[in-house]
């Protein structure tokens, strides 16, 4: 090894894991809380990219979350931050049929990446996604890649995406149908290049590595308490169930990612680590009640049981005070009865249950609404400040109009699925 090189694997060990950049919010309808955190982790440069957005949809709250692992570079997960909702929202069958406008607002946006690409562009940028939209009482989760989404329900975890890989049977067969190959290159890879079997961009295996998204649904309930989305650099030192027990112990979104992360490279993950963190805070609300009804109950029959004592007590006087009476006169004793009554002068127990504070740190609007990493402020790699750099307060911030940033039919103003 030269002296070049020497020093630049003593500068690699050496190298200082700055803090995550973190944030995140509450939906105006106070359904949900969320938190985010990203860090480059051990590597020089910053490729992870990620959306956190709420907005007003006919009437609903839409609630938008996504994470974009980049390859060959940051700028086609950077794109699909910039567009990827933006196409969706805007699609006609949004809100009437949800899954089919996320797979069309998928495979737009790709195309659309692939346009925007010139000769200046590097033909082997791509990117995973792994988003999670909320309308409703629905959770829909659509992944491309492998970042992967977990959700925590009735205290147990699941998977609620697959990680799309070249050795699975299904995902080698569809690509060695279209006239590819899957061959080990210190893992299993595509063409021997890219070990991922779908994901955005990757011009010249598009053939082969498609951006159709698998989609799993799941019902907003009280048994459903939060979902985890996160990179490949979380996944490959933490175990679903490993993820989610750490998140079960922070209550606040944001602290909740910041640990996951700061663990994640305290355990040696070598890749860039993004972390979002949704809260459903219908269980939470559920979970006081049944606390409240229960407390009142207790606190019901603990005054039942006070009043039957003094029921009691104030008979035993009176028997007393008889006896004493019939007792003086018998004997003709010139002298007074003193009578003792017991009473229960123990405390009542009542219910002081707390209100839940939904408390997040953070607009919950998306990054280029807040102006502050919009088209014209272009991030370098790994530098992570500016890809969600939402407001730090602690308000809740009403829903704004969704802006595309996609290309738009003139005729309509939204983008052509045709």
């Amino acid at each position: 090894m030269g002296y070049a090189e020497l020093v630049q694997s003593y500068s690699n060990k050496m190298r200082v894991v700055e803090a995550p950049a973190s944030g995140g919010g509450l939906s105006e309808n106070g359904k949900f809380s969320y938190g985010y955190a990203s860090s480059a982790g051990k590597r020089s440069s910053m490729e992870d990219f990620f959306e956190t957005r709420i907005d007003g949809i006919d009437g609903e709250i839409v609630g938008l979350f996504g994470v974009f692992d980049g390859h060959g570079g940051a700028r086609a997960a950077e794109y699909l931050k910039r567009h990827l909702f933006s196409n969706l929202i805007t699609h006609p069958k949004f809100i009437s049929d949800t899954k089919s406008a996320i797979a069309d607002a998928y495979n737009h946006t790709d195309s659309e990446l692939l346009e925007s690409e010139n000769s200046h562009t590097r033909d082997d940028a791509g990117s995973t996604a792994s988003t999670a939209i909320l309308v409703g009482d629905r959770l829909l989760v659509a992944n491309v890649g492998d970042s992967r989404a977990v959700i925590c329900r009735a205290g147990n975890a699941f998977a609620v995406s697959r990680d799309h890989k070249p050795d699975q049977s299904d995902e080698r067969e569809r690509i060695e149908n279209a006239g590819g190959f899957v061959m080990w290159a210190g893992t299993w890879r595509v063409g021997g290049v890219l070990a991922v079997s779908r994901s955005f961009g990757d011009r010249l295996l598009k053939q082969y590595v498609i951006a159709d998204p698998e989609i799993q649904e799941e019902k907003i309930d009280d048994s459903l308490e939060f979902l985890i989305l996160a990179s490949d650099g979380l996944w490959d030192v933490f175990s679903n169930e490993e993820a989610v027990a750490v998140v079960k112990e922070v209550e606040e979104p944001e602290e909740s990612t910041k640990k996951l992360v700061g663990e994640a490279i305290k355990r040696g993950s070598a890749d860039n680590i993004t972390c979002v963190v949704v809260r459903f805070l219908e269980s939470k609300t559920a979970n006081i009640k049944g606390s409240d009804i229960s407390s009142t109950h207790s606190s019901s029959s603990q005054e039942a049981n006070q009043g039957e004592a003094a029921v009691r007590n104030d008979s035993d006087h009176k028997m007393s005070t008889k006896q004493t009476n019939q007792n003086h006169n018998a004997a003709h004793l010139d002298c007074n009865a003193e009578v003792e009554a017991r009473s229960d002068d123990s405390g009542r127990i009542s219910s002081n249950q707390k209100p839940v504070e939904n408390t997040a740190a953070g607009s919950s609007v998306s990054s280029e609404q807040s102006g502050s990493a919009g088209e014209n402020n272009q991030p370098g790699q790994g530098d992570i400040t500016i890809h969600n750099s939402l407001d730090r307060t602690f308000a809740i911030q009403k829903p704004t109009a969704a802006h595309s940033d996609s290309t738009t039919s003139k005729a309509s103003g939204v983008p052509s699925y045709q």
